[in-house]
């Protein structure tokens, strides 16, 4: 029994070291095989690789894709104009040299990121204070981001990377400056918007003018057409009335006389003295009829 468990415990152990010289390598990784502490050899090419068994030989792996770098924290850049403007960015960058990357990074991505966020931000100082506001928000943004590529190539080989893109995500002034933007944006808008209330209320005065004059018009159109047609109808009045008087002149007197008592006794209060045996009450009295008693009269 003890020699059947020496066996298995021998098979046992043989096969941990034969598995502890085999590795895979994926395809989206780079293996850096280390021997007593120094890196012998870089396997690019994914598959199954074969090295020494531990501690004579160790493999680490490090991500070969294409990683993002975004701005750390939003620092004011002064322009040209002395401007203050807040830019945020990022970068792609991915392993080129994984031999100078562990040399200056070490196996952790976040060492390279501390390291990197720094030069980056320079880089855009250095292309930002050559420019205008004006520039940067509207002209110059694309040669702004080829001049931050240019400027991190060099410094992209010392950490062993390649810097694939780099882009602006936004161009913003600092917090007082925005402040004072928009509160001239804001006056602005209500200088604007007392233009068109004074616009609109001159506008509603002329229209108010303009109708009135109509009124005023209308009205005296309408005036005039009324004159015009009562005298057409007090000459047609006048011609009836002549021909009337002219068949019967005793009715016509009579038809005067009553429009003359119409007239004279208009109200209660109305008060006239006259001699009863005048001929203003002959159509009173009728044509054979007497004449009053001569005493003053006076009629209500």
């Amino acid at each position: 029994m003890n020699r059947i468990g020496l066996i298995v415990s021998g098979a046992l152990i043989a096969l941990m070291v034969a598995f502890s010289t085999l590795f895979i390598v994926d395809q989206r990784q780079f293996a850096v095989i280390y021997a007593l502490g120094e890196i012998r050899e870089v396997v690019t090419e994914p598959g199954l690789k074969f090295k020494l068994p531990p501690p004579f030989q160790n493999v680490v792996f490090l991500d070969r894709r294409i990683q993002t770098l975004d701005s750390p924290e939003t620092r004011p850049i002064f322009t040209a104009e002395k401007k203050s403007l807040v830019i945020d960015w990022l970068i792609k960058w991915r392993i080129s040299d994984a031999r100078q990357f562990i040399r200056n990074n070490g196996v952790d991505l976040r060492n390279l990121e501390n390291r990197l966020s720094p030069v980056v931000q320079a880089a855009f100082n250095e292309e930002v204070t050559k420019r205008t506001v004006q520039q940067m928000l509207a002209t110059d943004r694309e040669r702004v981001m080829q001049g931050v590529r240019g400027r991190l190539a060099d410094e992209a080989k010392s950490f062993g990377i390649e810097v694939v893109d780099v882009r602006i995500k936004r161009v913003d002034f600092s917090a007082n400056i925005t402040d004072s933007v928009y509160r001239r944006m804001e006056s602005e808008r209500k200088r604007v918007a007392n233009e068109l209330r004074s616009t609109g209320a001159a506008e509603s005065e002329k229209i108010r003018a303009d109708a009135d004059r109509q009124r005023e018009v209308i009205i005296a159109e309408a005036y005039r057409d009324a004159q015009k047609v009562k005298g057409e109808g007090d000459a047609r009045a006048s011609t009836l009335y002549a021909e009337s008087f002219g068949r019967d002149p005793q009715f016509a007197q009579f038809y005067r006389s009553l429009e003359a008592y119409r007239s004279s006794f208009r109200h209660r209060s109305d008060v006239l003295v006259l001699d009863p045996s005048s001929d203003f009450f002959r159509a009173m009295r009728g044509s054979g009829g007497a004449a009053a008693a001569p005493a003053p009269a006076a009629r209500r």
